[in-house]
């Protein structure tokens, strides 16, 4: 049987994947897209699938497909492919890695925003030379949005530097965490019950200035109201990691927005290394009988 590579990756990501999957999978026959395009007869081999956006309907003429393993953490975006096979298990990508990277920008977004350094930084290209009021970490509330393995994660190195870092998963109450918090940190998986969440309702729930920090999916944002929001001095900053379209388009008001600090959907990068050795355990485990790590609950949607 053969594992099917499905990643819409260009040239420089496939220099750094194919070696990677090649050397966690060295017992297996990887095949690329292009390959069944040119020998159609493959598609009765594959039973295993490697994606990254693949393309839709991609996936739904592999008749002895068994399993996708994305190598992504978020997987909205397959389950809105109609023509996923709904049979067929799906592992989304859990990288204790990936964890660690975003908890790295977690961390540095409150720090920026407790010790106004993007404030600072906007003195300095004006000329001014002004001190700041300083608070104290544990002044400093931080709301985490989402419970999972990144959210648990970014918790952790928070409350180990100081700030009081409160937790909330979809169905608890929102308020109690909200109130008096001064960061908002979302990290939610995108579901029909979270897109859209963060609107101008939620946003004018939070405490007069506070700042918001979004590394999850760019439609939990409604961005209108963000910008309005800003505009109007409700919300002190954002730091922004993703959007409703990426890469964001050169005109849109995020770019020169002086309240917003905009980064290209980098906040925590998919390693090769790691997360192909992942891949590879959860494709063994399948073929081995025993419980796939990570498999997606469709009906909730991660």
């Amino acid at each position: 049987m053969s594992v099917l590579l499905a990643c819409d990756f260009d040239a420089a990501d496939w220099a750094a994947w194919r070696p990677a999957l090649q050397a966690a999978l060295p017992g297996e026959r990887l095949l690329l897209p292009q390959d069944l395009a040119a020998q159609p007869a493959l598609r009765e081999d594959i039973d295993v699938a490697i994606v990254a956006n693949p393309p839709p309907g991609l996936l739904a003429g592999l008749p002895r497909l068994g399993l996708i393993q994305s190598l992504w953490a978020g997987v909205d975006r397959l389950l809105a492919d109609p023509t996923l096979p709904a049979e067929v298990p799906l592992a989304r990508m859990v990288d204790p890695a990936m964890n660690t990277a975003m908890a790295e920008t977690a961390l540095w977004a409150v720090l920026t925003l407790h010790r106004h350094f993007h404030l600072y930084a906007r003195q300095q290209r004006a000329g001014v030379w002004q001190a700041l009021p300083q608070l104290r970490a544990d002044e400093i509330k931080v709301a985490v949005l989402g419970q999972g393995q990144m959210g648990g994660t970014v918790m952790h190195a928070l409350r180990q530097r100081g700030y009081r870092a409160a937790g909330w998963r979809r169905g608890e109450p929102l308020e109690p965490v909200l109130a008096d918090c001064r960061i908002v940190i979302n990290l939610l998986p995108l579901t029909a019950d979270t897109r859209g969440l963060i609107d101008a309702a939620f946003l004018a729930r939070l405490p007069a200035r506070a700042s918001l920090v979004n590394l999850a999916r760019g439609a939990h944002l409604v961005e209108a109201d963000l910008l309005a929001a800003l505009d109007a001095g409700q919300i002190a900053h954002a730091v922004l990691d993703v959007f409703h379209q990426e890469p964001l388009p050169p005109t849109h008001r995020f770019w020169r927005h002086p309240a917003v600090t905009l980064l290209p959907h980098a906040a925590a990068q998919t390693d090769p290394r790691s997360a192909a050795r992942i891949a590879a355990a959860g494709i063994r485990a399948w073929r081995e009988g025993r419980t796939v790590p990570n498999q997606v609950e469709r009906s909730r949607g991660y």
